[in-house]
């Protein structure tokens, strides 16, 4: 009783005009910020924070709160409707949301997201306030093996995603990979492979890779087999481009995978460090493992947008807990809503449930009705962008290639940007030249630095002793999971090669029939 009181105090809070407007400012600009290819949530998210310096706690912390839940949607209608995800967690969504798009169910594919987001947040968020004590204590034993298990995992988890040929995938995650370790080495500050060039000391940004092998790359295969010169089909414009709300039997035929995907986004959420990225691949390999609809994944299946935007959407109340109970930071967006507490002089932690339970439940609230606010913004926000899908693809295709640079250019105003941008443009062509998986590549450029930083973390914590990743029950049963996930396909397929070649005994002809 007493906690439904307090989150009444703080919708209370919300309602006041100055913090509802702060609200609804923090839900337009975090789904611009996603929108826009180039820029991400986190970087959206600091450059709001000068912003309050001058505001109240309880203003600054809506304002941020809103910016953080409405980014984890905005980048899904253009990785939808354009194969150019705005934020890494978007990029599971490709696979499904633009294969059903490129088949005619623009519409169809952002309403399973739009309920998928919903879903998740209001769910994470109940739990964020029931459970938020008891998961932090369990997130705070975590340490560097755990890290690097889950991240593990997650690279184990989009291997498996490599359609056809298994080796491809491997090929393209390794690259991802390498080009992750470019730039100098965050634990001995050595140099490697930037060949004495300026620009690559400071290594590759994983949004050049991003943008590049999905936004140029795509736009270059469709110039190789020539544009259409109207994207609408006759006599289906009218309902292609409105957005459709899934109906209540399609809603329960994916319903575990809204179970799946909102568990696994809570779950890994809570874990520091871990965030919407990694809860949404995570979820996408479970959903491509266990789902009911594995085997239609990747060929526009609604369960895996469901899966991996419920996830990333889930994300944000698990990331929320360690930080408001024990001042640790689940995520990127987090650590800067961290720096808003502690420059309005509050530290987060179990002490502030009791020195002030009002701005805890005002962040509470703030999380309902912002993902609340954000399915209504984004509902609208289809529309117009819909409508950009009537244009000639020709000219929806120099647009993105237009965006795409000025996002690149705008991320660190370095005009070198440019040329990584183009030669991953190039790289994600061939890619889909040679039917090598994008996916890898680009996850790999992600977790590479996180697995990389645990693992070394791991070492020196643990005098070089490699085992203890596998002592330690946690990330023990992580990594069981993720080599279990990794060899599960090659023994599926040995196995059905088995079936196909075992002879088949056929009955002995009937000595009379033969007679006769």
């Amino acid at each position: 009783m007493d906690v439904f009181l307090n989150l009444l105090h703080g919708l209370a809070n919300i309602a006041t005009p100055v913090n509802f407007a702060v609200m609804v400012i923090g839900l337009v600009l975090g789904m611009l910020v996603a929108v826009l290819p180039g820029l991400t949530l986190v970087m959206g998210v600091v450059l709001a924070l000068p912003f309050t310096y001058k505001m109240g706690v309880e203003p600054a912390l809506i304002l941020l709160t809103a910016m953080y839940v409405s980014g984890t949607y905005g980048g899904a209608i253009t990785a939808i409707l354009f194969r150019i995800p705005g934020e890494p967690m978007d990029v599971p969504l490709l696979w499904d949301g633009y294969a059903m798009t490129r088949n005619g169910q623009a519409a169809q594919a952002l309403g399973f997201s739009l309920v998928a987001a919903l879903v998740g947040g209001l769910v994470s968020a109940v739990v964020m306030v029931a459970l938020s004590k008891p998961v932090a204590s369990v997130a705070l034993s975590f340490s560097s093996p755990e890290f690097f298990a889950i991240t593990a995992f997650g690279l184990m988890s989009v291997v498996t995603l490599g359609g056809g040929s298994l080796v491809n995938a491997l090929i393209s995650l390794c690259m991802g990979l390498l080009i992750a370790t470019v730039g100098v080495d965050a634990m001995y500050g050595a140099e490697r492979f930037a060949f004495g060039v300026p620009f690559l000391q400071d290594g590759i940004e994983f949004l050049l890779v991003m943008v590049g092998a999905y936004g140029i790359g795509e736009v270059l295969s469709r110039l190789q087999t020539g544009f259409v010169s109207d994207n609408a089909t006759p006599g289906d414009n009218a309902t292609r481009f409105k957005t459709a709300f899934p109906k209540l039997a399609e809603l329960l035929e994916v319903k575990g995978s809204f179970l799946r995907g909102t568990a696994t986004g809570i779950a890994v959420g809570v874990v520091p460090g871990a965030g919407a990225t990694v809860s949404s691949f995570v979820a996408y390999g479970i959903e491509s493992q266990y789902g009911k609809h594995a085997k239609e994944l990747g060929t526009g299946s609604p369960a895996g947008i469901v899966a991996a935007k419920s996830a990333a959407t889930a994300s944000v109340g698990g990331a929320l807990v360690p930080l408001l109970t024990m001042g640790i930071p689940g995520s990127g967006a987090t650590a800067i809503i961290l720096a808003a507490f502690l420059l309005h002089g509050v530290q987060p932690g179990p002490q502030v449930f009791v020195s002030s339970p009002g701005l805890i439940y005002t962040v509470f609230a703030a999380v309902f009705v912002a993902v609340v606010g954000m399915c209504i913004l984004g509902y609208f926000a289809i529309k117009p962008l819909c409508k950009v899908l009537d244009a000639p693809e020709a000219i929806v295709s120099s647009f993105v290639v237009v965006f795409c640079f000025i996002g690149a250019f705008a991320a660190r105003s370095n005009l070198s940007d440019l040329y990584v941008i183009a030669a991953f443009g190039l790289i994600g062509f061939l890619f889909e030249r040679f039917k090598f998986p994008i996916a890898p590549l680009v996850l790999g450029t992600i977790l590479g630095p996180l697995t990389e930083g645990n693992f070394m973390t791991t070492m020196v914590s643990f005098n070089n002793d490699w085992t203890v990743f596998f002592t330690r029950p946690i990330s023990g049963s992580i990594l069981a999971l993720a080599v279990l996930g990794l060899f599960y396909p090659l023994l599926r397929a040995a196995w059905r090669r088995m079936r196909a070649d075992k002879p088949v005994l056929m009955p002995p002809a009937d000595p009379t029939a033969l007679r006769k």
